[in-house]
């Protein structure tokens, strides 16, 4: 099967601080794969060099085969790469149906004219983007706050917001920094459901980083273990689990059954 994402030796420096070494990844269509580590590690320094925030000092990165690095984020998301952020960057005082439409937008043909003159296009695509939002909150469980402005929620409805949110630019593969983040053990339970519906009913591969090492064991079919920049381990949550090294490094005692 032909990689999704190729990551190719990727290094960062911050000055003369090296942040990441030589990373690898390859992800294929559809694949869910975790990335786990201790606080500092370079985790979201890794998502944020994926993703176009900083660009990698050396390295290789290419999404269904196409080369990404150093393109602008917008450009990248607009290539089919979503993602959520670890701490939570929703425009406060727009409600909730409006964030998810607004995420539309990149993705409209009928240009400025089309939209001062109410065009038919005009009308077809923005009646589009009104169901395909609906359908997006019905799917996070959120339709009942489609009209309250996003700091009215509960906090785990604003992370299930979010990454509708990044649905909604049509992902082929869906980065999920911290998903679980603040969130109660119900609240996490319907975060790992609605995960595995988006993954069953949008056919995308996903790439998250997460601290609660149940949530990545039940959900993930590969993981890597990041420290200092590089990484230690890599495979099955089975042969993550029973790493030695993973265990010293990261997990201490804790039990991960």
């Amino acid at each position: 099967m032909t990689a999704l994402l190729n990551v190719n030796q990727m290094t960062h420096y911050f000055g003369g601080l090296r942040a990441v070494h030589n990373y690898n990844l390859s992800i294929n269509p559809k694949q869910i794969t975790g990335l786990i580590g201790p606080n500092g590690a370079g985790k979201t320094t890794i998502f944020n060099l994926i993703t176009g925030v900083y660009t990698p000092t050396e390295g290789a990165i290419t999404l269904s085969g196409e080369n990404i690095k150093g393109l602008e984020t917008n450009e990248i998301a607009s290539k089919g790469l979503g993602r959520t952020f670890q701490n939570l960057a929703l425009w406060r005082h727009m409600n909730v149906l409006d964030h998810i439409k607004m995420a539309h937008y990149s993705q409209l043909s009928y240009g400025l004219l089309g939209a001062f003159f109410n065009t038919p296009a005009c009308r077809r695509q923005e009646s589009e983007v009104e169901e395909n939002a609906y359908r997006l909150l019905e799917l996070f469980d959120i339709k009942q706050y489609a009209f309250d402005i996003i700091t009215s929620l509960p906090y785990g409805a604003q992370r299930r917001v979010e990454m509708a949110r990044a649905m909604a630019t049509n992902p082929k593969i869906l980065f999920l920094d911290e998903p679980t983040a603040g969130m109660t053990p119900d609240e996490l339970i319907q975060m790992i459901k609605i995960i595995r519906q988006v993954h069953q009913d949008f056919n995308v591969a996903i790439f998250l980083i997460e601290h609660r090492m149940k949530f990545v064991m039940e959900l993930c079919e590969f993981i890597q273990t990041l420290v200092f920049g590089e990484v230690i381990a890599e495979g099955e949550p089975e042969e993550i689990q029973n790493n030695p090294e993973v265990i010293e490094a990261y997990l201490g005692k804790e039990d991960l059954t």
